[in-house]
């Protein structure tokens, strides 16, 4: 595995960069109405949870967990607005299901990344 030297190195901070700009891509559809409501929470939502990892990544280790913790936030807060737009018929059942997934995957990665930062390090030898 290559050495991660930036928080740009971090396949969970490119994943949620990569969401950011498919957020902003699925939500140009939504009708003009929406733009300082639905449409400008999901994409605040969106930017949040790589800006929260970008931010975490340049602190303490304990800070960067509680960072984490705020991306990991951020993602449920998206997933829920998500949930609203399909209620809605903003977008379709199956751009909601492959919503759906990016946001299960994201999870699961922002998940793991969080216990290895909580994790004690190992007692030398």
């Amino acid at each position: 595995m290559d050495k991660v030297k930036s928080y740009r190195d971090l396949q969970v901070w490119q994943r949620a960069v990569d969401l950011a700009v498919h957020i902003y891509r699925i939500t140009e559809s939504f009708p003009k109405t929406e733009i300082y409501a639905l449409t400008n929470q999901m994409r605040r939502a969106a930017v949040s949870i790589a800006s929260n990892i970008a931010e975490g990544y340049g602190r303490s280790e304990p800070e960067l967990a509680r960072y984490l913790a705020m991306a990991r936030g951020s993602l449920a807060e998206l997933e829920t607005q998500a949930e609203i737009a399909k209620r809605i018929e903003y977008f379709s059942t199956k751009d909601h299901a492959e919503l759906t997934e990016e946001f299960n995957i994201l999870g699961r990665q922002l998940n793991v990344f969080r216990q290895r930062v909580n994790q004690p390090p190992a007692a030398s030898r």
